[in-house]
């Protein structure tokens, strides 16, 4: 079976396990909580657009960049789409230019760091925590 499975491909597929704990962010009174929160812990804030392919793959890059040792790490997932004018206010709050897909990293109440597109891919999300 292994020779046939090598030839044709094995139709199970392979699924891997997500280090990110996402939490959904769809209401206002969250950003004050964002704020709090970040007093003692950084935290991480996801745009993410549904209908984008970069915005897509990237959720997918991104998600890889995560290990056990990065589980506890708190990452909000902000649904543009659903979400608009939530992200338009995480954008006034923490006074960072709208983009998507976006990645605000929080830290005492204010963004320490952000990166949008395929640089979300990039940021050393360890050096903020």
């Amino acid at each position: 079976m292994g020779l046939f499975n090598s030839i044709f491909g094995n139709k199970e597929k392979q699924v891997e396990k997500s280090h990110v704990k996402w939490i959904p962010f769809t209401s206002l009174d969250q950003i004050k909580e964002i704020q709090n929160q970040s007093e003692a812990e950084t935290i991480l804030i996801f745009k993410h657009s549904t209908r984008c392919g970069i915005s897509n793959m990237v959720i997918k890059q991104f998600e890889r960049m995560f290990d056990e040792s990065m589980e506890n790490i708190k990452v909000y997932y902000l649904d543009l789409l659903n979400y608009r004018e939530l992200s338009n206010e995480v954008g006034y709050t923490f006074q960072v230019l709208h983009q998507s897909p976006q990645l605000l990293i929080i830290r005492n109440g204010v963004s320490v760091a952000n990166a949008s597109h395929y640089d979300i891919t990039q940021i050393d999300i360890q050096k903020y925590l």
